[in-house]
């Protein structure tokens, strides 16, 4: 296969190292070259980037397009960066002018990205709504052939996904036509990913690879020295001892990451085993700033750490070296973000990965044995889109004025309608929400034609993502002069005050100063300060999870539960608080009890 791609890819696979291709690289080299837009899905370390970027850099070495010819577009800034610095390799041997561009990019890259094109652009989804309105990058957007969509399966069932949906018809308006590459570790129902982001028929290529993996749920209990380590970090024996076993686990690996479903367990957590262990540890969250999460990244690839406390931040492909294992603490609550997480241990895929669940209470237990059953099953959950998300319609009509400079209703509809999420929109749904836009004094509506007024400007820029918008305060370090991370403002509402002290970045400090929506801070030792809290973070756990965790209840108390992956301490515990739960009642798959308390009603389910 190598021996007929360009000279200038065969002797970069060289240089890399790269003696033969892999299966996804070898099935997906020829549809892509021939045009036709795929979906790639196979596992984390088989090659999927290079599976997609092979024959379109062969292609463009043969046609030499304008710039700028190459979208890739990620879902987080971490795994653009990463992919911006795997790729200025083959930058440099093809002659490509690649950048990246998201939240962080400075005002002056931006400038120089119009000014003088790349041939590739890796952009978030958010970028990408920002780059459709530029008046010079709008012209260089007509010239793009490919666009790849790289973790679809972060997007498929969120408003960003929806989101891109309507900028891809947007980008259609400009190029006419352009060839769509999707890849994905893990995702169900495939063909249903297909018709979201594409309007061809797509070639799916799943290659499966005899990945050796190993998933467990523990439940340590605890014991005399809990009791004294519970006083030292200032918690329960329970949470101690939970401590005490990943403290006792990590000697087992030279390199791992925690998982937690927040960052507020985050910071729990890495500020707790520092309190317990010398070990080097480092947390990563979305809420430190990106100079922590790179420094971080950095020291765990050169093993300077032993391991992270994480959170989805690092649960997709960014480069952060060799990881032995990975520890979940407390339910996944997805069985895809659990493959993925799992993923990242043993990353290439001929090595084993391993995935210890540390469950914190009796529900917890079930729920973790669930998605680690269907998991090892490869059981993944089916997904629905958001439909018709008027929100993010009202953004893309106000988008579409920039586009135009003036649309008419008409067409302006016809476009929203071809994206998927919309196809069922109604002409009096939309007008609807038309209405409301020209209400406020954002758009204008005068025989058919909608026009942006001054206040279009400042409501599109402000609303490109949709998460949702929270105050955040700024935190530096005062010491050392550096940028630590934000708070959100609820939390600094409640605790800032000049001498408090919080966690941040698993480590303790007191408040200088606050000036603004800055807040100065100095290194503290008081490890009992407040934790913070962040607003959206904890996923909801899928409706077939559920069932078959309310079917467990029962199983549990009658007969063998082999086929959950659990440790003898889980089981046990388990079994003795459901028979006791089942003499009173017990909520199953079938059943639900309600009870109620003075003005309260509690629904067990």
């Amino acid at each position: 296969m190598i021996e007929i791609l360009n000279e200038k890819i065969r002797e970069s696979l060289n240089i890399l190292g790269i003696k033969n291709l892999t299966e996804v690289q070898t099935q997906a080299f020829k549809p892509i070259y021939e045009g036709k837009d795929v979906l790639i899905i196979s596992p984390t370390g088989t090659g999927k980037t290079l599976a997609a970027l092979l024959p379109i850099f062969e292609k463009w070495l043969k046609e030499k397009p304008k710039p700028t010819s190459i979208l890739y577009v990620s879902p987080m800034k971490a795994l653009n960066r990463d992919q911006l610095e795997h790729l200025k390799f083959w930058a440099e041997q093809l002659g490509m002018e690649i950048s990246v561009r998201h939240g962080d990019t400075s005002s002056y890259e931006r400038k120089m990205q119009a000014e003088f094109p790349n041939d590739m652009l890796i952009l978030t989804i958010e970028a990408l709504q920002s780059v459709l309105v530029g008046k010079k990058m709008r012209e260089l957007l007509k010239n793009v052939k490919w666009v790849i969509i790289d973790e679809v399966h972060e997007i498929i069932d969120s408003k960003r996904g929806v989101q891109l949906t309507l900028a891809l018809e947007r980008l259609r308006e400009l190029s006419k036509d352009f060839q769509t590459i999707m890849l994905s570790a893990t995702i169900g129902d495939e063909k249903k990913v297909t018709e979201i982001f594409s309007k061809k028929k797509v070639e799916i290529i799943r290659v499966e690879m005899e990945k050796s993996v190993e998933i467990k749920v523990f439940y340590p209990l605890p014991s005399s020295i809990d009791e004294k380590n519970a006083m030292k970090i200032f918690s329960s024996k329970e949470s101690a001892a939970r401590v005490r076993f990943i403290l006792e686990k990590l000697n087992e690996f030279n390199s791992s990451l925690i998982f937690t479903n927040t960052r507020e367990f985050a910071e729990v957590l890495a500020s707790r085993i520092k309190l317990l262990s010398k070990v080097n540890i480092g947390i990563h969250h979305s809420s430190l700033s990106k100079e922590v999460r790179e420094k971080t990244e950095k020291e765990f690839k050169e093993g300077k750490l032993k391991t992270l406390v994480c959170t989805s931040s690092l649960q997709l492909g960014v480069d952060i070296g060799n990881v032995d294992a990975v520890f979940q603490y407390q339910s996944p609550r997805e069985v895809i973000q659990l493959l993925q997480r799992i993923g990242r241990s043993g990353h290439k895929f001929w090595k084993k990965s391993i995935g210890l669940i540390i469950a914190t209470d009796e529900d917890d237990i079930l729920e973790s044995a669930v998605i680690a059953r269907k998991a090892l099953k490869k059981e993944l959950e089916s997904f629905k889109i958001h439909e018709k998300a008027y929100d993010v319609l009202a953004h893309q009509i106000v988008g579409l004025t920039f586009d135009f400079g003036e649309i008419s209703v008409e067409k302006a509809y016809e476009i929203v309608k071809r994206a998927k999420p919309y196809e069922n929109l109604s002409m009096n749904e939309f007008l609807q929400v038309l209405e409301i836009l020209v209400k406020i004094g954002i758009l204008s509506l005068e025989n058919g034609v909608i026009r942006k007024r001054r206040k279009a400007y400042e409501y599109y820029f402000s609303q490109l993502s949709t998460i949702p918008d929270v105050k955040e305060y700024k935190v530096y370090n005062i010491v050392d002069q550096t940028y630590i991370g934000t708070l959100h403002e609820e939390f600094v509402a409640l605790y800032g005050e000049e001498g408090s002290s919080f966690i941040l970045r698993g480590e303790p400090y007191k408040i200088v100063s606050i000036e603004e929506d800055k807040i100065f801070v100095e290194p503290s030792k008081d490890f009992e300060a407040a934790v913070p809290a962040w607003e959206g973070e904890l996923i909801p756990v899928p409706f077939e999870v559920a069932q078959e965790v309310g079917r467990l209840r029962e199983k549990i108390l009658k007969e063998d539960v082999n086929e959950y992956p659990m440790d003898e301490n889980s089981l046990k515990v388990a079994r003795k608080f459901f028979q006791e739960q089942s003499k009173h009642f017990l909520p199953t798959d079938k059943k639900i009890f309600i009870e109620y308390f003075e003005n309260k009603i509690i629904i067990h389910a």
